[in-house]
């Protein structure tokens, strides 16, 4: 065990998105702040092993060996573990869990978590998601509405860097944009075909965090332009995208108040019965196996979302018997994700002396169109798609000799080929939880996390609506060869898994108040994927910044009247 001299102002669980960020703006604000992370350390550039490497230079050009795969199941179906990026990402042996219903927990233990490896998509959330719970009546309300949150997303955008246009959609609200790339010319050729044949469809360009035009805030981060290399999974040499490595934890260590420890697996949160609140973190170090206990008047859970579930399931005492702030029962139920499954695909025969040179770092995106004013489906809630166009090349086999050495050396410009993917919202169910196993453990001594997650007919009904929607807008657009796939994946692969520890209005049905809060336990606070009491149908990532950053702000506030 430690000692008493284990003291910080303030203790930040995980390192990632959402930690980043709560460690950064404690930091700025004063405080003494102890980071935890439960795997290595990355630093910014120097941790980057493959960021230049040429296709050449990979032993197996870039592709997952056989018994890497046969080995590694799970986390061998994630789009971004190949060759190149394998090592940023929890091999399936490294943690292992129990599966009651297939589920693939994606993961990335070291400092930056999955922040390195994330698809960059940035989207705010509107009111139309904000009270879709209390409007449809399939979760909790929500405590805040979009007005709450806006001046935050302008908070971290600004400093993020987020690339995207004006675009002037009630449902998905405009931000503090860096300039957008342009969109291909069949991608605004299906602009233009949805927006004269659809109320309320639209083709815009898909938001993401890459810096096209740094403004002088990143440049003081040390960061630069984004050369739309495509191969972000890697870390950034330039720092072009966001992440915690390059961004945030830099930004909080050279305040001189940051303390990072990583190789710190947290076994629990310390709850004192006496003084009625919690008090600090019990900390298995992953090398030595031994316990430490760090001290601190706040704590922030942001270890992603199902690690950050077990941490407060693992967190008992006489107070809290069932896990922290569990007086309901309701931790780790009402978990949801992303329906990643649905995807369409065709050609297009025009435009055939037009191609794609210029790399950019996202194509288009249709906001959720469904539902959003009123109920106009057999299903709940709705889908948020891609769209893609770019040309592809072939090369001619036939001939021999010199003939076939020339087809063979030169490419030939195919149809244009077209794309969609549905992210569809699932709805938070009792059903769909997470729970300890009473005898499994892990190697640091913590029982091992049970998952019970599954889709649902709500989940069938939308990947039907979508198939007949994008079938019949590719169609009006001319395309051709339409063909549909449902990958079947299990849920987790979408890597977008939030809930378990949701915020609400009333402590019998929810775990957080307004703040992120513990109802029951006011100096805890969650704000990763864990505390979203519904996922609406944009990448998560930049509501969960802008939440940290509201919630760490208001933490301030409350030391300083020393009301925590």
């Amino acid at each position: 065990m430690g000692d008493n001299n284990n003291r910080f102002d303030a203790i930040v669980i995980g390192s990632g998105m959402s930690g980043g960020w709560a460690a950064k703006e404690f930091c700025e604000k004063g405080l003494k702040t102890l980071l935890l992370e439960r795997g290595r350390d990355v630093k910014h550039l120097k941790d980057y092993p493959t960021t230049n490497m040429l296709p050449w230079e990979f032993k197996h050009r870039g592709q997952v060996p056989y018994a890497i795969k046969k080995d590694n199941p799970v986390v061998s179906r994630c789009y971004a573990f190949k060759e190149d990026a394998m090592h940023f990402f929890v091999k399936d042996n490294e943690h292992p869990y129990v599966q009651e219903k297939p589920f693939d927990w994606i993961r990335g233990y070291q400092v930056g978590g999955k922040s390195i490896m994330w698809a960059r998509q940035t989207q705010r959330w509107s009111d139309f998601d904000f009270e879709g719970p209390a409007r449809d009546g399939f979760s909790v309300d929500w405590p805040i509405r979009y007005k709450d949150l806006a001046p935050w997303y302008s908070y971290v955008e600004k400093f993020a860097g987020i690339s995207g246009n004006k675009d002037g959609l009630a449902e998905l609200p405009d931000g503090e944009f860096l300039p957008a790339w342009d969109l291909t010319c069949v991608e605004n050729h299906f602009k233009e075909v949805v927006a004269k044949n659809y109320d309320g469809r639209h083709v815009i360009f898909g938001r993401c965090a890459h810096l096209t035009k740094p403004e002088p805030i990143h440049i003081e981060q040390g960061r630069g332009t984004c050369q739309a290399r495509n191969l972000c999974q890697r870390g950034c040499p330039f720092g072009g995208y966001f992440n915690a490595n390059s961004t945030t934890i830099p930004w909080a260590a050279k305040t001189g108040n940051l303390t990072l420890r990583p190789h710190s697996v947290v076994q629990s949160i310390i709850y004192d019965d006496a003084k009625g609140k919690a008090t600090g973190v019990r900390v298995i170090d992953a090398n030595t196996k031994q316990a430490i206990d760090f001290f601190a008047p706040v704590i922030f859970v942001n270890a992603g979302n199902l690690n950050t579930n077990l941490i407060l399931l693992n967190s008992v005492s006489k107070r809290f018997p069932n896990g922290l702030g569990n007086d309901n029962g309701l931790l780790g139920k009402y978990v949801a994700f992303h329906n990643y499954r649905a995807r369409i695909s065709a050609k297009y025969a025009g435009m055939l002396d037009f191609t794609t040179e210029q790399s950019r770092a996202s194509g288009a995106y249709i906001p959720r169109f469904r539902n959003v004013r009123k109920q106009e489906t057999d299903f709940l809630r709705g889908y948020a798609t891609t769209f893609s166009a770019q040309r592809g090349s072939y090369t001619k086999q036939d001939g021999f000799g010199d003939e076939l050495t020339k087809n063979l050396a030169s490419p030939v410009l195919g149809p244009w080929n077209v794309g969609s993917q549905c992210m569809g919202e699932t709805i938070p169910k009792e059903t769909n939880f997470v729970t300890l196993d009473k005898d499994k453990k892990d190697e640091w001594g913590i029982p091992l996390l049970k998952i019970s997650i599954d889709y649902d007919e709500n989940d069938e009904k939308m990947i039907k609506d979508f198939f007949e929607q994008y079938t019949e807008m590719f169609t009006r657009a001319g395309f051709t060869d339409i063909k549909t796939s449902d990958s079947k994946q299990a849920p987790g692969l979408d890597i977008h898994e939030m809930g378990g520890v949701r915020m609400g209005k009333d402590p019998k049905t929810s775990l957080l108040n307004a703040w992120n809060q513990l109802h029951e336990c006011k100096n805890v606070f969650v704000t990763d994927g864990a505390c979203m009491t519904s996922t609406s149908t944009q990448n998560p990532s930049l509501t969960y910044m802008a939440l940290t950053a509201r919630a760490a702000n208001h933490a301030v506030e409350l030391l300083k009247k020393k009301e925590l």
